[in-house]
């Protein structure tokens, strides 16, 4: 399957289906098995070659940012809250697609002309902003879009530039895509694929997912914050994209592993494979959950560099993703 498929799918938290079906319709004719547990996680068995080998699961969350609508306005106008973390300040006078129909919409704020100048020192957060999808009254809204209905951003997928791509979602779709190459390939050890739900409002889909796996190391692909424009000092970039893909030694919800960690920068380094170490402590992925349930899981993330992440457009660079997927093959094939 290709990226851009992935990208264009509206996978919000909680509402993965879409996203779902296309891993089961790909992932289903490469593996054993292939399951959905009760929390909406896709789970897949490749079964290796080498009895004595090690399971090791590999991770990747299917959901993306988005929004929900939570009210109308008298004049047709949706009263929204996000799904994630998105700052209010990068949504305004995006497209958006509104509920399993797609009504068009647009994210609305006052004009620059009409604000006064204490408005423009201040930061409009998601009560002052609204999703204008044309509607005359509340009750045209209401018809169009019920309370609850979901609004993903409506961006297309674009490759630009030397090697880059465009898209939303790319946290995680990315991980998704690399994860659907690996399950092409054979393995000495049995690869357990979990395409996880609801990482973004918590890392839920994955406590279930790594609840039922008994496995001893858990590799989780990722897409994480690039910081690499204009005169930012090298110290503070965390990546940067065309260096690679991101191996972290600890974020908000996880410490890797040493051993794992010094063992896949080596890897990267012999096969020579594109690579660089996320220079932050900063977000939380599912490696939290795979680290802590039941007796644990030894754990490790390779993340994908994107800049303008949780946003409409985030920008990642092809090398990078292709760096993701050659350094986790690597790792699945040593043991």
């Amino acid at each position: 399957m290709e990226l851009k498929t992935l990208c264009e799918l509206h996978g919000l938290s909680g509402n993965e289906g879409a996203v779902r079906r296309a891993i089961m319709e790909t992932a289903g004719p490469l593996c054993d098995e292939v399951k959905i547990d009760r929390g909406g996680n896709v789970v897949c068995l490749k079964k290796g070659h080498q009895p004595d080998a090690p399971s090791i699961v590999v991770a990747a969350h299917m959901d993306e940012v988005g929004f929900i609508i939570v009210g109308y306005t008298d004049d047709g106008l949706l009263r929204f809250r996000p799904i994630g973390g998105i700052d209010p300040r990068v949504v305004i006078s995006k497209w958006v697609h509104v509920g399993d129909e797609r009504v068009p919409g647009v994210i609305g704020a006052m004009a620059i002309h009409l604000q006064t100048a204490e408005d423009r020192k201040r930061v409009l957060d998601f009560d002052n902003l609204f999703i204008d999808i044309g509607a005359k009254d509340s009750k045209e809204a209401e018809k169009l879009c019920s309370l609850g209905s979901y609004a993903a951003f409506d961006t297309p997928y674009e490759d630009f530039g030397e090697g880059f791509v465009c898209a939303k979602a790319l946290d995680d779709r990315v991980g998704c895509y690399s994860l659907l190459r690996l399950l092409e390939e054979s393995y000495p050890g049995d690869l357990i694929a979990c395409f996880v739900t609801q990482e973004e409002v918590g890392l839920r889909g994955s406590k279930t997912a790594a609840f039922g796996q008994q496995a001893e190391i858990a590799l989780v692909l990722e897409g994480t914050a690039a910081n690499d424009l204009g005169d930012v000092p090298e110290r503070a970039r965390v990546t940067e994209l065309g260096k690679g893909v991101a191996v972290s030694f600890m974020d908000g919800a996880s410490i890797a592993d040493r051993d794992l960690f010094r063992q896949m920068l080596s890897l990267a380094q012999e096969a020579d494979i594109p690579h660089q170490v996320k220079q932050g402590v900063t977000g939380g992925n599912d490696a939290g959950s795979f680290q802590r349930s039941r007796e644990g899981m030894r754990t490790i993330v390779l993340s994908v560099p994107c800049r303008y992440i949780h946003s409409g457009a985030s920008v990642a660079k092809s090398s990078d993703i292709d760096a993701q997927f050659h350094l986790a093959k690597e790792f699945l094939n040593q043991f």
